[in-house]
Protein backbone atom coordinates (compact mmCIF):
# COMPACT_ATOMS: atom_id res chain seq x y z
CA UNK A 1 0.00 0.00 0.00
CA UNK A 2 1.10 3.15 -1.35
CA UNK A 3 1.25 6.21 1.21
CA UNK A 4 -1.38 8.17 -0.62
CA UNK A 5 -3.89 5.16 0.02
CA UNK A 6 -3.42 4.75 3.59
CA UNK A 7 -7.05 6.09 4.33
CA UNK A 8 -8.64 4.71 1.12
CA UNK A 9 -12.32 3.57 2.37
CA UNK A 10 -11.94 5.23 5.21
CA UNK A 11 -14.80 7.91 6.59
CA UNK A 12 -13.12 10.15 9.16
CA UNK A 13 -14.77 12.95 10.94
CA UNK A 14 -12.85 16.30 12.31
CA UNK A 15 -14.51 18.50 14.40
CA UNK A 16 -12.44 22.17 14.65
CA UNK A 17 -11.97 21.79 10.37
CA UNK A 18 -12.35 25.30 9.40
CA UNK A 19 -9.13 26.32 10.44
CA UNK A 20 -5.53 25.19 12.56
CA UNK A 21 -4.73 21.84 13.22
CA UNK A 22 -7.85 20.40 12.70
CA UNK A 23 -8.22 22.19 9.02
CA UNK A 24 -4.72 21.15 8.45
CA UNK A 25 -5.39 17.26 9.35
CA UNK A 26 -8.06 16.93 6.75
CA UNK A 27 -6.17 17.56 4.26
CA UNK A 28 -3.07 15.10 5.63
CA UNK A 29 -5.71 12.91 6.02
CA UNK A 30 -7.53 13.52 2.42
CA UNK A 31 -4.27 13.13 0.86
CA UNK A 32 -3.71 9.97 1.90
CA UNK A 33 -7.42 8.79 0.51
CA UNK A 34 -9.67 9.75 3.45
CA UNK A 35 -13.23 11.09 3.04
CA UNK A 36 -14.16 13.09 5.70
CA UNK A 37 -17.15 14.13 7.42
CA UNK A 38 -16.21 18.15 9.02
CA UNK A 39 -17.35 20.26 11.69
CA UNK A 40 -16.86 23.68 12.61
CA UNK A 41 -19.29 26.68 14.31
CA UNK A 42 -17.82 29.25 11.49
CA UNK A 43 -19.90 28.23 8.55
CA UNK A 44 -18.08 30.50 5.84
CA UNK A 45 -14.53 29.06 6.54
CA UNK A 46 -16.01 25.81 7.26
CA UNK A 47 -17.25 25.90 3.16
CA UNK A 48 -13.52 27.17 2.33
CA UNK A 49 -12.00 24.87 3.95
CA UNK A 50 -14.42 22.01 2.38
CA UNK A 51 -13.84 23.57 -1.08
CA UNK A 52 -10.16 23.70 -1.12
CA UNK A 53 -9.76 20.38 0.23
CA UNK A 54 -11.85 19.17 -2.75
CA UNK A 55 -10.00 20.95 -5.20
CA UNK A 56 -7.00 19.55 -3.90
CA UNK A 57 -8.28 15.82 -3.50
CA UNK A 58 -10.68 15.03 -5.92
CA UNK A 59 -11.01 11.54 -5.94
CA UNK A 60 -12.46 11.76 -1.97
CA UNK A 61 -15.88 12.74 -0.85
CA UNK A 62 -16.42 15.37 1.85
CA UNK A 63 -19.10 16.41 3.81
CA UNK A 64 -19.58 19.38 6.28
CA UNK A 65 -21.90 20.16 8.72
CA UNK A 66 -21.88 23.50 10.97
CA UNK A 67 -21.48 22.10 14.48
CA UNK A 68 -21.47 23.87 18.04
CA UNK A 69 -20.04 20.81 19.84
CA UNK A 70 -21.27 22.01 23.00
CA UNK A 71 -24.47 21.40 21.83
CA UNK A 72 -25.84 17.09 22.52
CA UNK A 73 -28.27 17.21 19.55
CA UNK A 74 -25.87 19.21 16.94
CA UNK A 75 -23.30 16.95 17.92
CA UNK A 76 -25.76 13.77 17.10
CA UNK A 77 -27.36 15.21 14.39
CA UNK A 78 -23.76 15.30 12.33
CA UNK A 79 -22.83 11.98 13.72
CA UNK A 80 -25.88 10.37 11.76
CA UNK A 81 -25.84 12.59 8.94
CA UNK A 82 -22.31 11.67 8.48
CA UNK A 83 -23.37 7.90 8.88
CA UNK A 84 -26.26 7.97 6.15
CA UNK A 85 -24.23 10.23 3.73
CA UNK A 86 -21.01 7.54 3.75
CA UNK A 87 -22.44 4.43 5.71
CA UNK A 88 -19.40 4.34 7.88
CA UNK A 89 -17.52 5.88 10.49
CA UNK A 90 -13.64 4.74 10.54
CA UNK A 91 -12.30 7.34 12.80
CA UNK A 92 -12.07 11.33 14.46
CA UNK A 93 -10.17 13.98 15.32
CA UNK A 94 -11.81 15.69 17.98
CA UNK A 95 -9.63 19.09 17.71
CA UNK A 96 -12.60 21.81 18.55
CA UNK A 97 -11.19 24.05 21.30
CA UNK A 98 -10.78 27.73 22.61
CA UNK A 99 -8.66 29.75 24.74
CA UNK A 100 -10.31 31.98 27.98
CA UNK A 101 -9.44 35.30 27.47
CA UNK A 102 -8.42 35.65 30.61
CA UNK A 103 -4.98 33.59 30.00
CA UNK A 104 -2.22 34.98 31.23
CA UNK A 105 -3.35 37.84 33.55
CA UNK A 106 -5.05 37.56 37.21
CA UNK A 107 -8.36 36.94 36.41
CA UNK A 108 -6.99 33.11 35.33
CA UNK A 109 -6.23 32.71 38.53
CA UNK A 110 -8.06 30.29 40.32
CA UNK A 111 -10.08 32.60 42.43
CA UNK A 112 -10.54 35.02 39.99
CA UNK A 113 -12.49 32.62 37.37
CA UNK A 114 -15.70 34.14 36.20
CA UNK A 115 -18.58 31.39 36.07
CA UNK A 116 -19.48 32.40 32.49
CA UNK A 117 -16.01 31.87 30.83
CA UNK A 118 -15.59 28.62 32.80
CA UNK A 119 -18.69 27.26 31.54
CA UNK A 120 -17.49 28.42 28.23
CA UNK A 121 -14.13 26.93 28.10
CA UNK A 122 -15.53 23.57 29.49
CA UNK A 123 -18.35 23.39 27.13
CA UNK A 124 -16.69 23.14 24.12
CA UNK A 125 -12.68 21.94 25.08
CA UNK A 126 -14.20 18.73 27.42
CA UNK A 127 -18.00 18.85 27.82
CA UNK A 128 -17.98 19.08 23.17
CA UNK A 129 -15.57 16.32 23.04
CA UNK A 130 -17.39 14.03 25.37
CA UNK A 131 -20.53 14.53 23.30
CA UNK A 132 -18.40 13.51 20.33
CA UNK A 133 -16.84 10.55 21.59
CA UNK A 134 -20.29 9.67 22.85
CA UNK A 135 -21.79 9.27 19.72
CA UNK A 136 -19.26 8.54 17.68
CA UNK A 137 -18.70 5.37 19.40
CA UNK A 138 -22.12 4.11 19.32
CA UNK A 139 -21.77 3.90 15.22
CA UNK A 140 -17.99 3.44 15.03
CA UNK A 141 -16.52 -0.46 13.05
CA UNK A 142 -14.02 -2.43 14.58
CA UNK A 143 -10.68 -1.64 14.94
CA UNK A 144 -11.34 1.84 14.58
CA UNK A 145 -9.82 5.38 16.16
CA UNK A 146 -10.25 8.40 17.95
CA UNK A 147 -7.68 10.97 18.49
CA UNK A 148 -8.73 13.92 20.94
CA UNK A 149 -6.86 17.21 21.55
CA UNK A 150 -5.28 17.65 24.69
CA UNK A 151 -2.51 20.02 25.22
CA UNK A 152 0.84 20.34 27.20
CA UNK A 153 -1.96 21.98 29.57
CA UNK A 154 -3.34 18.89 30.08
CA UNK A 155 -0.05 17.23 31.85
CA UNK A 156 1.05 20.40 34.01
CA UNK A 157 -0.34 23.42 36.11
CA UNK A 158 0.02 26.73 34.67
CA UNK A 159 -0.25 29.50 36.75
CA UNK A 160 -3.35 32.17 35.51
CA UNK A 161 -4.59 29.47 33.26
CA UNK A 162 -6.53 27.66 35.30
CA UNK A 163 -9.74 26.88 33.22
CA UNK A 164 -7.97 26.22 30.15
CA UNK A 165 -6.00 23.61 32.11
CA UNK A 166 -8.68 21.81 34.09
CA UNK A 167 -9.92 21.30 30.56
CA UNK A 168 -7.39 19.68 29.21
CA UNK A 169 -6.38 17.44 31.90
CA UNK A 170 -10.27 16.21 31.62
CA UNK A 171 -9.30 15.40 28.59
CA UNK A 172 -6.92 13.08 29.10
CA UNK A 173 -8.86 11.23 31.62
CA UNK A 174 -12.53 10.96 29.73
CA UNK A 175 -9.61 9.83 26.28
CA UNK A 176 -8.12 6.97 29.20
CA UNK A 177 -11.33 5.77 30.45
CA UNK A 178 -12.58 5.60 26.69
CA UNK A 179 -9.49 3.44 26.07
CA UNK A 180 -10.64 0.66 28.56
CA UNK A 181 -14.24 0.58 27.88
CA UNK A 182 -13.80 -0.11 23.95
CA UNK A 183 -10.65 -1.54 23.71
CA UNK A 184 -12.44 -4.87 23.87
CA UNK A 185 -13.89 -4.42 20.51
CA UNK A 186 -10.17 -2.66 18.76
CA UNK A 187 -11.30 0.31 19.17
CA UNK A 188 -8.61 2.57 20.57
CA UNK A 189 -8.55 6.08 22.01
CA UNK A 190 -5.43 8.60 22.48
CA UNK A 191 -5.15 11.99 23.13
CA UNK A 192 -2.25 14.51 21.25
CA UNK A 193 -1.13 17.27 23.79
CA UNK A 194 0.28 19.82 21.70
CA UNK A 195 2.74 22.59 22.57
CA UNK A 196 3.08 26.09 21.46
CA UNK A 197 1.43 25.65 17.59
CA UNK A 198 1.37 28.38 14.48
CA UNK A 199 -2.45 28.77 14.82
CA UNK A 200 -4.62 31.22 15.01
CA UNK A 201 -5.29 30.62 18.54
CA UNK A 202 -1.76 30.22 19.38
CA UNK A 203 -2.16 34.10 18.46
CA UNK A 204 -4.74 34.69 20.47
CA UNK A 205 -3.01 33.57 23.71
CA UNK A 206 -0.30 35.41 22.46
CA UNK A 207 -2.09 38.41 22.27
CA UNK A 208 -4.34 37.86 25.65
CA UNK A 209 -0.58 37.60 27.59
CA UNK A 210 0.12 41.49 25.73
CA UNK A 211 -2.68 42.20 26.99
CA UNK A 212 -2.04 41.19 30.48
CA UNK A 213 1.57 42.39 30.25
CA UNK A 214 3.19 39.03 30.16
CA UNK A 215 4.90 39.05 26.72
CA UNK A 216 7.78 38.51 28.19
CA UNK A 217 6.42 35.55 29.58
CA UNK A 218 5.07 34.18 26.83
CA UNK A 219 8.14 34.82 24.31
CA UNK A 220 10.36 32.85 27.41
CA UNK A 221 8.00 29.87 27.49
CA UNK A 222 8.01 29.72 23.55
CA UNK A 223 11.79 29.95 23.46
CA UNK A 224 13.93 29.39 26.12
CA UNK A 225 11.83 26.66 27.27
CA UNK A 226 11.00 24.43 24.16
CA UNK A 227 14.46 22.54 23.84
CA UNK A 228 13.69 23.25 19.71
CA UNK A 229 13.09 26.63 20.34
CA UNK A 230 10.88 27.42 17.99
CA UNK A 231 7.00 26.59 17.86
CA UNK A 232 5.22 23.79 15.85
CA UNK A 233 3.69 23.78 12.83
CA UNK A 234 0.23 22.41 11.97
CA UNK A 235 1.47 19.78 9.86
CA UNK A 236 3.66 18.37 12.46
CA UNK A 237 0.55 17.60 14.72
CA UNK A 238 -1.75 16.63 11.60
CA UNK A 239 0.97 13.81 11.05
CA UNK A 240 1.12 12.71 14.34
CA UNK A 241 -3.29 12.66 14.53
CA UNK A 242 -2.50 10.70 11.16
CA UNK A 243 -0.19 7.94 12.93
CA UNK A 244 -2.46 7.27 15.48
CA UNK A 245 -5.87 7.24 13.28
CA UNK A 246 -3.73 5.04 11.51
CA UNK A 247 -3.18 0.84 11.35
CA UNK A 248 0.41 1.94 12.40
CA UNK A 249 -0.30 2.64 15.71
CA UNK A 250 -2.63 -0.46 15.93
CA UNK A 251 -1.10 -1.26 19.87
CA UNK A 252 -1.47 2.29 20.76
CA UNK A 253 -4.51 3.10 23.17
CA UNK A 254 -5.23 5.28 26.12
CA UNK A 255 -1.92 7.29 25.65
CA UNK A 256 -1.52 11.53 25.95
CA UNK A 257 1.39 12.00 23.65
CA UNK A 258 3.35 15.47 24.16
CA UNK A 259 4.07 17.16 20.83
CA UNK A 260 5.66 20.43 22.58
CA UNK A 261 9.49 20.63 20.63
CA UNK A 262 10.80 19.28 24.35
CA UNK A 263 8.44 22.10 26.63
CA UNK A 264 7.60 19.27 28.72
CA UNK A 265 11.01 17.08 29.34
Amino acid sequence: MSFSDQFKGKVIAITGAAQGIGYTTALVLASRGASLSLADIQSSTLDKARDTILSQCTSIKVFSQVVDVRSAEQVESWIKATVSHFGRLDGAANIAGIVPRSIGSDAGLVENISPDEWDSCLGVNLTGVMHCMKYQLRVMAEDSAIVNASSIAGLVGREKDSIYTATKHGVIGLTRSAAKEVGGRGVRVNAICPGRIETAMSKLAQEAFSKAGAADEYTRETLSDVAMRRKGQPEEVAKLIAFLLSEESSYITGNAISIDGGWNC
